[in-house]
C-alpha cells in the first residue's frame, strides 16, 4: 500500500512540476522581450465605424454604470454604434430600456436588442448582434466593466495592418482592496495578464481574447467562423480559431480597462467553474487543429500548455489527499533516499512564486505589500481544487451545463455591500463540495498535527496551506451563503 501511495504521489507531483515549472519559461521570455512594445499608428486619420456590444443578463446594479461609461467614449458619435444585447429576465429589461431611450435622445446611436430567448447564451447574443451591427470593428464589454474614455482612440491605433484581428487590454480592478478574497483574485488575474498574455504575445505565441475589454476586426470574427456556443469559453474558442487562420492579436499591458472583481465566494466559484470547464471543452475541440496546423513546434507546445493548464486541479486535490499519509510513511527510514530526491519538486513552487512576483513588480509601485499575500493566493488555489476538479471532470466527460453568469453588485469601495442585494448565488441547500472542503480541512489538520509531532518541518508549510485553503473556502462558502438562506 505504501508503494501505491508513493507512486501516485510522485505521478501527481510530476504533473504539477510540468505545469508549475512552466513559470520559469514565462519569466525567461518576460525578460527576453520586456523592452518590446506593440506597434501602433501615430494617429487615427480616418476613424472607422465601431460597434460596441454590451452583452447583459440580469445586471440591475451595474447596467447604468456600463452604458454611461460607454457613452463617454471619446469618439465621433456618427462613427459609434452601441448595442445593449439584453437577455435579461428581470427588472434590468425596463431599466436598460429607459437608459437607452435617454441616451438616444442625447444623440447616441444606441439600441436595446432583445432576442426573446437565451439560445447560445453570451455567444448567441454576440452572434445575433453581429448580424445587425454596422461597425467595421467590434468592441465588447461585460457588465462589470467601466471602459476608459480613450479606449477606442488607443486600441484602434494598434490595427497597423489588415492581419491584426483583435486588440486586448489588461484588466484593472475597481475593488482590489475590498477584502482578502478580492486581493487574492487580483494576484491571480495580474499573473495571467501581465505575464501570460504579455509574454505570449511578445514571444509570438497564441493568446486569447478575455471575453471583454477588447476590440475585434469584424472580418476576423466572420473569417474564423463567428461565435460558437458549444463550449463555455466562447472567447478562448474563437481566439484560437482566428489565430489558426493566420490572424494576429495584440495585447496592451500598459492600457487598462477597470472592472469589478467578484466579492462573494460562491459567485467566484461559479465563475471559476465556468472558466475551468470551458477551457477543458475548448482544449478538446481545438488541440487537434493546433497539432494538424503548419505551426512551429514551440507554438504547438505552448498552445498545449495554455489550453490544458486546468488539468492541474485534480492533481492538486490528489496531492492534498496524499500529503497526510506521507508524513507517516516518511518515518520509515527505508524511504530516506526517496524523500530526499522528492525535494526537486519544490521547483514548481519557486517557479510559481517568481511568476506572480514579477507580475506584481511590473505594474505596481507597492508590489512588496501585494506579493505578501501570495501564500493566501496559493492556499485559495488549493482550496478551489474541489470546485475546479469537478469542472475538469465534467469537461472531460462532455457533460453539458448552462452558462451561469457571475453576479455583479457594483462593489467599488469598502463601504459597499452585496449582502442585501439580488443575485446572491447560494440556494436553499449547500453544495456537496462545501462539505467536502470542510471535511478535507479537518483531514489536512491531521497532517499538520502529524508534521508537528514528528517534527517534519519541511512538510509543515504545505500541510498548512492545504488546511487553510480547504478551511477558508469551505467556511466562506457557508458564511456568504447564510444571508441568502435567511432571506
Amino acid at each position: 500500500m505504501e508503494n501505491v501511495i508513493l507512486g501516485a504521489y510522485v505521478f501527481s507531483l510530476t504533473i504539477l512540476l510540468l505545469f508549475g515549472s512552466h513559470g520559469f519559461v514565462m519569466v525567461y521570455y518576460y525578460f527576453k522581450n520586456r523592452h518590446r512594445v506593440p506597434e501602433k499608428k501615430p494617429s487615427l486619420d480616418s476613424p472607422p465605424m465601431v460597434t460596441v456590444q454590451l452583452p447583459v443578463y440580469n445586471e440591475y446594479y451595474v447596467v447604468e454604470r456600463l452604458i454611461e461609461s460607454v457613452c463617454r467614449l471619446d469618439y465621433p458619435k456618427d462613427k459609434l454604434e452601441i448595442q445593449v444585447l439584453d437577455d435579461s429576465t428581470d427588472e434590468t429589461v425596463e431599466l436598460a430600456a429607459s437608459i437607452v431611450e435617454r441616451k438616444r435622445k442625447e444623440g447616441f446611436d444606441i439600441s436595446h436588442i432583445r432576442r426573446g430567448n437565451r439560445k447560445g447564451f453570451k455567444a448567441g447574443a454576440l452572434r445575433y448582434g453581429l448580424e445587425l451591427a454596422k461597425g467595421e470593428f467590434i468592441a465588447i464589454f461585460d457588465a462589470d466593466f467601466v471602459p476608459r474614455a480613450d479606449f477606442l482612440q488607443v486600441t484602434l491605433r494598434h490595427f497597423v495592418n489588415d492581419r491584426i484581428g483583435m486588440v486586448q487590454t489588461r484588466w484593472e480592478h475597481l475593488n482590489t482592496e475590498y477584502s482578502f478574497l478580492t486581493r487574492a483574485q487580483a494576484i491571480a488575474l495580474d499573473g495571467h495578464f501581465v505575464i501570460e498574455q504579455q509574454v505570449r504575445n511578445k514571444a509570438g505565441f497564441f493568446i486569447n481574447f478575455n471575453g471583454t475589454a477588447g476590440i475585434w476586426r469584424r472580418s476576423c470574427i466572420e473569417d474564423a467562423g463567428n461565435w460558437h456556443d458549444d463550449t463555455l469559453t466562447e472567447d478562448l474558442d474563437l481566439s484560437y480559431r482566428a489565430q489558426l487562420k493566420g490572424w494576429k492579436f495584440v495585447f496592451l499591458n500598459d492600457f487598462t480597462s477597470p472592472a469589478e472583481l467578484p466579492s462573494e465566494i460562491n459567485a467566484l466559484k461559479s465563475q471559476q467553474f465556468r472558466w475551468t470547464k470551458g477551457a477543458i471543452e475548448t482544449s478538446k475541440k481545438i488541440l487537434p487543429l493546433v497539432w494538424k496546423a503548419h505551426l512551429p513546434l514551440r507554438v504547438k507546445l505552448q498552445s498545449t500548455l495554455h489550453l490544458t493548464n486546468n488539468l492541474v486541479f485534480p492533481f492538486i486535490l490528489l496531492t492534498g489527499l496524499l500529503n497526510v499519509p506521507l508524513v507517516f510513511i516518511k518515518q520509515n527510514e527505508a524511504y530516506n533516499t526517496f524523500f530526499a530526491f522528492m525535494s526537486i519538486f519544490v521547483l514548481a513552487f519557486i517557479s510559481t512564486f517568481l511568476f506572480y512576483l514579477f507580475s506584481q513588480k511590473d505594474v505596481y509601485p507597492d508590489w512588496k505589500r501585494r506579493i505578501f499575500l501570495f501564500p493566501l493566493f496559493m492556499a485559495g488555489s488549493m482550496g478551489f481544487s474541489v470546485n475546479n476538479t469537478r469542472a475538469v471532470i465534467e469537461g472531460l466527460l462532455n457533460k453539458k451545463s448552462a452558462f451561469v453568469r457571475t453576479p455583479k453588485y457594483r462593489i467599488e469601495s469598502e463601504k459597499d455591500s452585496w449582502r442585501q442585494k439580488k443575485y446572491r448565488t447560494a440556494g436553499r441547500k449547500f453544495s456537496l463540495s462545501v462539505f467536502i472542503e470542510l471535511l478535507l480541512a479537518v483531514y489536512c489538520l491531521v497532517g499538520v498535527s502529524a508534521s508537528l509531532y514528528f517534527l517534519e518541518i519541511a512538510a509543515l508549510p504545505f500541510q498548512l496551506l492545504f488546511f487553510m485553503g480547504f478551511g477558508l473556502v469551505g467556511f466562506m462558502s457557508i458564511q456568504h451563503a447564510v444571508p441568502v438562506r435567511r432571506a
